[in-house]
């Protein structure tokens, strides 16, 4: 029985929906702890400056750079695999790996080890972004998955800041290595309850869709992705919305800490309070927005998208030029409610302009895109131009605010390169 009949067979079946209203749940847990994991390294940059690895800005640029480039590397392999294998086992695995990379991580001896640790961190990663929200598109209809999924992303700002706040205090009471240890850990126990999961049938709520021929194997099945002008107009918008993205979290608590002389552990937990309350309420009220305006036109996602996201640019600028509390603090806020607004939305669309069968290797081609060319190189960049700054003689932050500055930039990109794909007449 071909991939293609086995859809057939199932589209009638769809899961019910209290099982998939669990899966959500479950997943959008690990997803929390997929990005505190992520976002340990920023919250402690400072202290690994001054530890006994004395590692500059540009190497704390590259561990990210490391890790993105691993994870998009890995990420069409494991899409290609969600589409024709069990996806909870597969999520297991990745989960596994990641929380054991992360525990890795508090016994490095240098950059080289601390480097490998991360980088092994994409792998198991790479395996959970890819296939996860594959099977939550299929767990649930059409018209909800703007909601299912700012529900499952607002994991992100929430881990991420949780990421900062965890770190933060473990660094202050127990040193940098604890940090480490304490998030990577509960990851090896979620993920046994992940193998308990049960897969779904693919394209049962998009019964107008095609799916009687199996998706392209490999790299043909991805050329066909590309050929796809709305999904890669999509991808390409997400790619520089994450380069900014990526950046300003990496480098924002330590920005604060050097141009606003801020203690690192006062802006490490400036930055997970705002990463909390923005994230939260932007990522869900995107989400729902974006779900209402689809009553009115089917490009609702993708135009949407670009409008907050170009709001998002002068916000941003704001949050890095003022000099005072209360307008730096207002710009990064409003910044953040409107870039994390976007979460949902642009996910959805990238589900929903590919068929079924293709939707993990769609999830994971964008992943392998966006984050080549989006904050696998930005934190490095930022990092390199704020050390060629601070050997010219610049101040420490006024020389990190100089790499920062081409953020806004990239939000403006991003945005304009959404609404040029939500106003394609044949998109």
């Amino acid at each position: 029985m071909t991939l293609g009949h086995a859809v057939d067979a199932d589209r009638t079946i769809a899961a019910p929906p209290s099982t998939a209203w669990r899966m959500l749940v479950l997943l959008t847990l690990v997803n929390l702890f997929n990005y505190i994991d992520r976002y340990i390294v920023p919250a402690i940059a400072s202290s690994l400056r001054a530890s006994s690895l004395h590692l500059d800005r540009t190497q704390i640029g590259l561990l990210a750079t490391g890790f993105i480039v691993v994870y998009a590397l890995a990420s069409p392999r494991f899409g290609a695999l969600g589409d024709r294998r069990h996806r909870p086992r597969l999520i297991a695995l990745g989960v596994a790996i990641w929380s054991a990379a992360t525990v890795l991580g508090g016994f490095a001896w240098g950059f080289i080890s601390l480097f490998v640790a991360r980088a092994v961190l994409g792998v198991g990663e790479a395996a959970y972004g890819s296939i996860t929200p594959s099977l939550l598109a299929d767990a649930f209809p059409k018209a909800k998955r703007g909601r299912v999924f700012s529900i499952f992303f607002a994991a992100i700002p929430i881990g991420s800041a949780l990421g900062y706040l965890l770190a933060g205090e473990m660094n202050a009471h127990f040193g940098w290595r604890s940090a480490f240890w304490v998030a990577g850990v509960p990851g090896l126990i979620l993920a046994a309850f992940l193998l308990r999961l049960p897969e779904v049938p693919r394209g049962a709520h998009d019964l107008d869709e095609p799916t009687d021929t199996p998706p392209s194997p490999g790299v043909a099945g991805y050329r066909t992705l590309l050929r796809n002008i709305p999904y890669r107009l999509t991808v390409l918008g997400y790619a520089a919305y994450t380069f900014a993205i990526g950046a300003l979290a990496w480098w924002m608590a330590d920005f604060l800490t050097a141009m606003r002389g801020l203690p690192a552990q006062i802006a490490d937990r400036e930055i997970g309070l705002i990463a909390v309350a923005t994230g939260f309420v932007g990522t869900l009220a995107g989400g729902w927005l974006g779900d209402y305006l689809l009553r009115y036109t089917r490009h609702a996602y993708l135009l949407m998208a670009g409008v907050v996201t170009i709001l998002a640019a002068p916000f941003a600028y704001l949050a890095l030029t003022a000099s005072t509390p209360k307008w730096y603090l207002t710009g990064l806020i409003v910044a953040e409610l409107l870039a994390f607004a976007s979460t949902g939305p642009i996910n959805s669309a990238i589900v929903n302009v590919v068929a079924p069968a293709q939707r993990a290797s769609a999830m994971a081609l964008s992943l392998l895109l966006m984050h080549l060319l989006g904050d696998a190189p930005s934190p490095w960049i930022v990092g390199w131009i704020a050390d060629r700054r601070l050997h010219a003689g610049w101040s420490d932050g006024a020389a990190l605010r100089q790499g920062m500055l081409i953020l806004p930039v990239a939000f403006l990109v991003s945005g304009v390169i959404w609404m040029a794909g939500g106003l394609r007449r044949d998109s």
